[in-house]
This record gives structure tokens, sequence and C-alpha cells, in this order.
């Protein structure tokens, strides 16, 4: 998966609207990509002039998001995949469960209003958890439990007006914690669902990524 190549891109076209990338935790595996990939920068700068106009309007999805969403509801900024809103599982859903609570509808609204705002751009809905066992919840293991989160939250966007063809779902399970998962304090934190909005201009795919994903799971 070109995950590296298309950081490079999404975080290039964003610098060139003078955009703040303030939200760049990344995985070891992608700031070794990153690395390896920063000679190709220089290809990408055309790409980022022609598409300041997009990064505008992220920018400005990201203002709507922070005013719409409280800091204990969700957190926005940019990382190497684009706008990324990261809402923890404290917020949607009960332990170990996959159906939203009823408070999470409204948090939701909110993201959709946001989202409708940029109808061609493709979304990813993606769910991580910790890695702790799953052992009494019923479901096969952390990666099923991503998955029907993440589809959850698709389908609460879906009702609230997100079509379904802009949005792809990826259950990751503990695939990409952002946080050590020894503490309880980190493993809540990996505990989340993120809502992406991917640069159109990176031409990045996320059906590639849901294959790989879903292959490997199994």
């Amino acid at each position: 998966m070109h995950r590296g190549v298309i950081g490079v891109v999404g975080a290039v076209v964003l610098m060139a609207a003078g955009c703040a990338i303030n939200f760049a935790k990344r995985s070891p595996w992608d700031i070794q990509q990153l690395a390896e990939l920063s000679d190709q920068l220089e290809q990408f700068k055309t790409l980022a002039q022609l598409k300041a106009e997009e990064a505008e309007q992220l920018r400005h999805a990201k203002e709507l998001l922070e005013q719409r969403l409280g800091a204990s509801e969700a957190s926005v900024g940019y990382d190497e995949r684009g706008l990324v809103t990261r809402m923890l599982d404290s917020v949607l859903f009960d332990s170990g469960k996959a159906a939203l609570r009823p408070g999470a509808g409204r948090v939701l609204e909110k993201v959709a209003r946001v989202l409708q705002e940029l109808p061609d751009q493709p979304i990813g809905v993606e769910g991580h958890t910790d890695n702790v066992p799953i052992k009494r919840s019923g479901w096969a293991d952390n990666q099923a439990l991503s998955v029907a989160r993440a589809n959850a939250v698709a389908s609460a966007l879906q009702q609230q007006g997100i079509a379904a063809g802009q949005m792809t779902t990826i259950g990751y399970g503990e695939e990409h914690p952002i946080a050590s998962n020894d503490t309880p304090a980190g493993r809540q934190k990996n505990r989340r669902v993120e809502i992406v909005i991917l640069p159109q201009g990176s031409g990045r795919s996320y059906s590639a990524e849901a294959e790989r994903v879903r292959k490997y799971s199994k």
C-alpha cells in the first residue's frame, strides 16, 4: 500500500495553502516511509499548486469541525492522509459494543453537516482498537469489532445525507495504535473511530486499502 507516497502528497497540498500540520502523530511505519520518500517532494510541487483551492476547502472544513465539536467529543487536524476527525470509542459506543450510544447521533450529525459541504471528497471511516484480546463481548477479535464500529458510524452518516458511495469503511483493529498499549490512558486513546477526508488531488483510493485489510484479516 502506498500510504507513504500519498502522505507526502497530502502534506504538500496542505502546506501549500499555508495550513499547519498539527495532527501529525504517525506510526513508526509511516515515519520510515515518509523519510524514504522525501526525495520525491519536488515532483509533487506542481500538484500542490494546482490543488490550492482544495486545500483551502479542507482548511475551512477543519475550522467548521472545530467550531461545532466540543473538545470532549472529537479532535480535528491534519496528518499524512488528509483531514482527520478523531473520536474516542467512549463518545460513540459502550464498552465492547458496536451499537451507537444515544448521544452519538448528535455528534455525528455535526460532522455530517460539514461533510455535506464537500460532496466530491472521498471519505474513509476507520475503526481502531487497543490490543487487549476480546474475551466476553462476543466478537471474534478486535478487528471484527473495529469493522462493526466503522460500519455503524458510516451508516449513521448516511442517514444524515452522506452518500454511501462517498465513504469507505475499514476496521484496523489494533494495527495502528497512536499511543502505548501498556497503560490504561494509552489504550483509551487507541480505541477510536477516525473520519478521514482524503484530498482528491492525492489520487489515493480507500478501496485498495480496504481490500488489503480484508485479505490481511482472513
